[in-house]
Parts: C-alpha cells; structure tokens; sequence
C-alpha cells in the first residue's frame, strides 16, 4: 500500500523525486538545468509552492507566472504545449509511484490547471511583447 500525502515532508520528498525526473528529461531537461543555478534552493520553493497550494499554509512567496515567461522570453518563445504536457505526465508518474489517495487527485488536478494558466500566461505575455 502507498503512503497518503500528508505533509511538508511528504511534498518533499514527492517534489525532489519529480525534479530527477525532471532534469534527467531529454526534451525538457534543459529548460530546469539551463535556468536552475541552485537546486536546492529551487526545490526548498516548490516544495513551499505546492505545501501552500496543497495544504493551504502561507509559505510560498512568488511569482510563478513573471519567472515562466522569463524563462520562455530566455529561449526565444520556443516553449510549447507539448513541454508542458511532458512535465505533466513526469507529475502525474510521480504521484502514482509513491502515493495514493484524494490528495494525489488533487495535486494531478491542480498541476493541470496551474499548466494551462501559465502556458497562457506566456502565450499573451508574447503577444504584448509583439504589439511593442
């Protein structure tokens, strides 16, 4: 039997597994391992990032959707739907191999909608960019 998500720990340890996968990824490694000088710090965020969005604790102080189109403005608007869909099969891989229960559905569900906002964040932050 798998463990429920239950705390801090437990979205850290999920949060570190998801980034080896991450930065090992042939098609999106590069984006993390180009842009990330300090890993431990970045993943110190997103388990803050997710411990806030899951467990509704205010720890997470950032901007998700100014860094995500730093990060396309960097390489040149090449960053597609198809990137986005990869990092979300490498979380959804993560969750089911290590965890079970409603909290598992509810980071799958929330990393989708967190996805598409900031793809279309990027997508009208380049339109804005072209109207200059």
């Amino acid at each position: 039997m798998k463990k429920q998500i239950e705390n801090r720990e437990d979205i850290s340890f999920l949060v570190n597994q998801f980034y080896s996968k991450i930065r090992a990824d042939k098609e999106i490694g590069f984006y993390f391992n180009e842009m990330i000088t300090d890993w431990d710090l970045h993943l110190e965020k997103l388990t803050d990032f997710w411990e806030t969005n899951l467990f509704a604790v205010r720890k997470y102080k950032g901007n998700p959707h100014a860094v995500h189109n730093e990060v396309d403005a960097h390489f040149d608007e090449k960053i597609t739907a198809n990137e986005f869909g990869i990092w979300l099969n490498h979380w959804a891989q993560t969750l089911d191999e290590h965890f079970e229960g409603e909290n598992v559905e509810t980071l799958k569900r929330r990393a989708r909608k967190m996805s598409t906002f900031l793809y279309m964040s990027m997508f009208q932050h380049r339109q804005k960019e072209s109207e200059v």
